[in-house]
């Protein structure tokens, strides 16, 4: 089962796998990764805890990724640096908020966030 994303010194643990949804099953509304079809109830809340924490996983490190690239196109060693609302109409946020990414970001890349170390971006 997947873990929760980790704080401060804990090591980051991968999530559980996320199935791939075929675009068939995908358009069909009922139908997600397969939960539907699970009767037994112990199951269904073991693998939908599972997806649960998969999901909030991804969408943390999703938000590391868009923090480090705020960070990296409001760099001012860039040619082609953005300013911050820029940053933010592109990516639908408010200018206070793409502050706060920018910083976010910065944070990251200087491995100074949460006692983490540096994070690679690719």
């Amino acid at each position: 089962m997947a873990e929760p994303t980790p704080r401060r010194n804990e090591p980051r643990l991968r999530p559980a796998p996320l199935l791939f949804e075929p675009a068939d099953a995908a358009s069909d509304p009922e139908h997600f990764f397969d939960l539907e079809s699970i009767d037994d109830p112990r199951a269904l809340l073991a693998r939908s805890t599972e997806l649960t924490l998969a999901f909030r996983a991804a969408a943390d490190r999703a938000v590391e990724f868009q923090a480090i690239a705020a960070a990296q196109l409001a760099d001012p060693r860039r040619f082609d640096r953005l300013t911050t609302a820029d940053i933010a109409e592109r990516a639908e946020w408010t200018e206070d908020y793409a502050k706060k990414m920018v910083e976010f970001g910065r944070d990251l890349l200087r491995g100074g966030v949460e006692g983490r170390g540096p994070v690679d971006p690719v």
